[in-house]
């Protein structure tokens, strides 16, 4: 809760202490709870723009940004906490500066962030931000430039979940589908990502010697999806083999289980019928 003595500067010390101490008291709790060292940090921008591919850029410019948006750092991602909380007192004497200045009405210089997604990542102003947000404000003023990324940035809560994102990623480069195909296929485990594309791969590779003739990835991926996947997954509905993981992975384990099993590439309701039986036994 923001306080006031009438005195910006005293108010602005006082600001100070509070946040790190709520920002040590946190930090306790987490090691307490056992919890990923990275569930208290902002997400490193140079480690999601990676993970998530660079297409290109362009320039927004101002905008008010919703604080709550604002979860990463483009050079500074050790220094706050994921609610902004300075995580030592190195600062103290800059942060304190803005405090005080915020606190008498003086005008405060728009932040600079770049935008992927729904998310922000700041490349200025982080102070600034940790102070707006010590001081109760829901939103900032911003200079945005927005990054357009090969993979939807998505829900990003650690840098955890960058693992998912990078494999993603690798699947769209050797797997092209069109983006609202490729919003259909989900995964669990990141490493399914990856199994994935050496079977569309595998797939491509006996099309083009059964066809005697070159396609594109992105005529290979298309032409496993519609020829392939579409209709197998619909043969797994019908015999309710599908439970409690994804359409992608169910189809993963029983493409392998029945290659083990039977020594074939083809799909047929007698190959379905003895893959349930075993399955089920």
């Amino acid at each position: 809760m923001r306080r006031s003595t009438g005195f910006p500067g005293v108010d602005a010390g006082d600001d100070f202490q509070r946040v790190r101490r709520r920002q040590v008291l946190a930090h306790l709790g987490r090691r307490l709870r056992r919890e990923p060292d990275d569930v208290g940090v902002v997400l490193p921008y140079d480690e999601v723009v990676s993970a998530l591919g660079v297409i290109g850029e362009h320039h927004v410019g101002h905008r008010v940004v919703a604080l709550d948006a604002v979860v990463g750092s483009v050079d500074r991602p050790r220094d706050f906490d994921r609610t902004w909380r300075p995580t030592s007192g190195r600062s103290r004497e800059r942060w304190e500066r803005i405090a005080a200045a915020q606190r008498r009405g003086e005008p405060i210089p728009p932040i600079s962030l770049y935008q992927v997604g729904d998310v922000y990542f700041v490349r200025d102003g982080h102070h600034r931000v940790s102070v707006a947000r010590a001081l109760g404000s829901k939103t900032i003023e911003a200079d945005v430039t927005e990054i357009r990324t090969r993979v939807p940035a998505g829900d990003m809560q650690v840098r955890a979940d960058l693992v998912m994102k990078d494999y993603e990623r690798l699947f769209r480069e050797r797997v092209p589908l069109p983006a609202g195909i490729q919003a259909t296929l989900v995964v669990d485990d990141p490493w399914s990502w990856c199994e994935l594309a050496e079977t569309v791969e595998a797939w491509g590779f006996r099309l083009l010697q059964s066809e005697r003739r070159l396609l594109s990835r992105s005529e290979v991926a298309l032409r496993w999806y519609d020829d392939e996947y579409r209709r197998v997954v619909r043969m797994l509905r019908a015999a309710d083999l599908i439970e409690d993981r994804t359409e992608v992975e169910t189809y993963l384990t029983i493409a392998a289980e029945r290659y083990r099993l039977m020594r074939t590439h083809d799909w047929n309701d007698e190959v379905i019928a003895k893959l349930r039986a075993e399955l089920l036994t």
